[in-house]
């Protein structure tokens, strides 16, 4: 959960999107106009949108992992929490900050604006369930909003077909899902995603593949858990001193790092883990 100290205030956002609430704290806010303000001075505009991917993430270095970051309240908001970051959450504000410098905006409207689009279903927060909370959803519907391209296939991925529904499953993991409707929504969305093909590059065939994955691409890791589709997310960053792909993720052992480890022997000592989903930012 978020650390109890951080006082909690809405803002109603009339001006983008649709009017809705945003859980937000004065430290965030703050941390957001020191966080915008760095990345203007120091943004080299490239035609490479992966480096700024990279660079931005970077500048997260060292922030305090936290579990549950956006399970706030009694209903859906638009949780802005730049002090702790989970491994979704991390990866959702640094595409939103690469967008904002890639066209050149600074302001915290467009900043909700982006995190909003990434965040839910069709771009639009819409209650709980509209929440992408699955990362294979999460990783088409921004696919489907030119946010990012799936290259999973492209670089020697592999379909399957699985049952998607640990949600609904471990219901009582889930506090909104103890609300009717929510649960039922969320169950229609595990039947929509279990209809489609998932598909991984496996977890043997990284190394071959490993020339083909980008500095700035996402990577989602996949996993054997029954009903579930990804455990793991974070960013390829390939280290110029051994030339290899590492993670730059928020590590549920403490804060953001890069992985000291590449990626592929990094994956070695994941339990339950099959392989990666790659996607990249556009």
């Amino acid at each position: 959960m978020a650390p109890k100290n951080i006082l909690l205030f809405f803002f109603v956002i009339t001006n983008i999107l649709s009017a809705q609430h945003i859980t937000c704290s004065v430290k965030d806010k703050e941390l957001f106009s020191k966080k915008i303000e760095a990345l203007k001075n120091n943004y080299i505009p490239t035609s490479n949108f992966g480096v700024t991917v990279v660079n931005v993430g970077k500048t997260f270095l060292g922030t305090p992992y936290v579990a549950k970051t956006l399970e706030v309240g009694t209903k859906e908001s638009l949780v802005i929490n730049l002090q702790g970051l989970d491994c979704t959450t991390f990866v959702e504000n640094v595409v939103a900050f690469s967008l904002m410098l890639k066209n050149n905006r600074d302001d915290f409207d467009s900043y909700v604006s982006y995190l909003e689009k990434i965040r839910y279903k069709n771009g639009k927060l819409d209650g709980y369930a509209s929440r992408l909370h699955y990362f294979s959803e999460w990783i088409s519907d921004n696919e489907n909003k030119k946010i990012i391209k799936d290259i999973t296939g492209e670089i020697g991925g592999i379909e399957i077909n699985k049952k998607i529904d640990f949600m609904s499953t471990h219901r009582d993991l889930y506090p909104f899902l103890s609300n009717q409707q929510n649960f039922e929504r969320i169950q229609k969305s595990e039947t929509q995603i279990s209809t489609s093909e998932l598909c991984f590059l496996p977890r043997n065939q990284i190394k071959e593949n490993e020339e083909l994955i980008k500095s700035g691409d996402i990577i989602a890791l996949t996993t054997s858990i029954k009903g579930l589709d990804v455990t793991h997310t974070g960013i390829a960053f390939r280290d110029k001193s051994d030339g290899r792909i590492h993670l730059l993720h928020a590590s549920s052992k403490g804060h953001v790092e890069i992985s000291k480890l590449p990626l592929v022997e990094y994956l070695q000592k994941i339990k339950n883990n099959t392989g990666i989903l790659i996607c990249r930012p556009q």
